[in-house]
């Protein structure tokens, strides 16, 4: 019977116990069937910062610590102490993060290592054991993420559109991290060591390495996040986009014994992980941040063996009969048996003069905790009139002085449910402008104003640190070719192909698309970018899981041919 364990939560103290839990003998005796004993001597050091998350150790009879390295002698900082029956290893080891903190012998004796791939069937055939190390896991990287000196710290200005870019995808990918603005005292003092200048920025320190001008998939390719092919030949599924349909792909893919690749251009999440609050997602009646319910998704992923590679560009896609390639970017190709599009949509911009100048200096797509302590105590408009723009709204309201819900449209219900309706209209803090549109935006390097035109009304400027844009977003399939899709480019499935659609290699394969298959054979779509999709977080989730059943569907068709 597996363990039952408690919610992870921030108190250290309960950090801590998870963090060092220990196995009892006969957790052990299971865990070491995987592993190979090995002697260490005292002092040795069996991982430094910035090596490959490989392989867990077991403490037989040795003792370890990881250390956080100081560059001045004897003044390493301890942060965890491993003694017999306990083990040694984090969340990189699922995530491929290099890792954070050296590790090294206190006392010498036997240590039991497990390597990769036994410790990928360690994780699948033991239930108790993979909970076990997840949450302690998880509980580690907390602590890590807790600590006041961090080994990877960056310097720029976090409140700008090079810094908000790097803080949200260290933020989606859980990377434990400082951020020292380079106008102060500390920032100063490490670019003067350094010999840098601020157009060296944003600069990221990791360890006694230094790298400038960072940029989101430099660091991802630093931290081992980015793509790297294992040599395991072809990929049963590959999933484009890490969305709410792409992660639930990838779960139940990988959990169902497929070679599960997930690969996502900005991070894991998607749309739905800027979303302040998600309250209509079934099992979470009080509700949940986007972001929290997305990395739950990616550790249940990586959890079951999945492969998450982010940032990650796909710039093309080959179909072939029994196998495609994707490419990325940096010209890498992954062949795979089958294909699942969940690249969801990109934000909409409104047709303003400086809106891209300002992106990022005041204008924002998301409204995280992130980006409301931006704006805490200033006022600020939110753009749209559907339901991520009520949330945002309402989670604003929270933080900033005043907000402003600016709607096109002459009824704030007709796009939103009621439920958010009710709340916005109750809050004093909300003032609800219908019919109304940004015209103007103001402000010399960041944004301190808009002005607001009211159809058939005056104009009027006001004050605004923050605007928050959810005026909905474009398929983003504008890198396909050969996938047949509507007349607004996102991409038809199944019923809403037409004969025109249907070619020469469906007249080949002797069958008619599977739900959710594309006009290409063994390329499915799910979520945003399918054509009449609900767009709702809990039906793209249902999608990604429903397209994997039609993949198991193809390829025992294809086993056959």
């Amino acid at each position: 019977m597996a363990t039952s364990f408690p919610e992870i939560g921030d108190r250290p103290e309960d950090l801590v116990g998870l963090a060092s839990v220990r196995l009892t003998e006969e957790q052990l005796a299971r865990a070491v069937r995987y592993a190979e004993p090995e002697e260490v001597a005292d002092g040795q050091v069996l991982f430094d910062v910035g090596d490959d998350c490989g392989d867990l150790l077991l403490c037989g009879s040795a003792r370890l610590e990881a250390v956080r390295p100081s560059p001045a002698p004897g003044r390493d900082e301890v942060l965890l102490r491993y003694g017999p029956g306990q083990f040694v290893g984090e969340l990189g080891l699922l995530t491929g993060q290099r890792r954070h903190l050296r590790v090294r012998v206190r006392r010498p004796g036997t240590v039991h290592r497990v390597a990769a791939g036994s410790f990928r069937l360690l994780m699948a055939r033991e239930t108790e054991l993979s909970d076990l190390f997840l949450r302690s896991f998880l509980a580690r990287r907390r602590l890590l993420r807790q600590a006041t000196a961090q080994t990877l710290r960056m310097v720029g200005d976090p409140d700008s559109a090079e810094g908000l870019r790097l803080r949200t995808f260290l933020a989606r990918q859980g990377v434990a991290h400082s951020w020292v603005p380079d106008g102060s005292a500390e920032g100063t003092a490490l670019l003067g060591a350094a010999g840098l200048t601020a157009a060296d920025l944003p600069v990221a320190s990791i360890g006694a390495e230094v790298l400038t001008g960072i940029t989101p998939g430099a660091l991802s390719e630093r931290l081992n996040l980015s793509f790297r092919d294992t040599g395991g030949g072809t990929a049963d599924l590959t999933v484009v986009g890490a969305g709410p349909a792409g992660l639930a792909a990838a779960v139940h893919g990988a959990s169902e014994g497929l070679e599960t690749v997930l690969l996502d251009a900005v991070a894991t999440g998607g749309q739905a992980a800027t979303s302040a609050r998600i309250e209509n997602y079934l099992g979470f009646p009080f509700g949940l941040s986007g972001a929290d319910l997305t990395a739950r998704a990616a550790v249940q992923a990586l959890k079951f063996g999945a492969r998450i590679a982010s940032p990650c560009t796909v710039v093309a896609l080959e179909p072939g009969t029994r196998e495609h390639v994707v490419t990325l970017s940096d010209g890498a190709l992954i062949r795979t048996r089958a294909v699942v599009l969940a690249t969801g949509a990109a934000y909409r911009a409104l047709p303003v003069d400086r809106w891209s100048e300002l992106t990022g200096r005041g204008i924002h797509y998301s409204a995280t905790d992130m980006e409301a302590q931006t704006v805490a105590g200033a006022p600020v408009a939110v753009v749209g009139g559907a339901n991520s723009a009520g949330q945002a709204a309402l989670h604003l309201a929270r933080h900033a002085r005043t907000v402003t819900l600016v709607v096109r449209g002459a009824d704030l219900g007709s796009r939103m449910s009621a439920y958010l309706v009710d709340r916005i209209l109750g809050d004093p803090r909300i003032t609800v402008l219908t019919g109304t549109e940004v015209s103007a935006l103001h402000g010399a390097e960041r944004l301190e104003a808009v002005t607001l035109v009211r159809h058939g009304g005056p104009v009027r400027r006001i004050s605004c640190a923050g605007l928050f844009c959810f005026i909905g977003a474009e398929p983003a399939t504008d890198w396909l070719t050969g996938v047949a899709l509507d007349d607004n480019g996102f991409v038809r499935t199944d019923l809403a192909l037409s004969n025109t659609d249907l070619g020469p290699r469906w007249r080949d394969a002797g069958r008619a698309p599977l739900p959710y298959e594309t006009s290409v054979p063994g390329v499915f779509a799910a979520g945003d970018v399918r054509t009449a999709s609900l767009k709702r977080v809990a039906a793209a989730a249902g999608d990604g899981a429903s397209a994997v059943r039609s993949v198991h569907q193809y390829l025992a068709l294809s086993a056959r041919v």
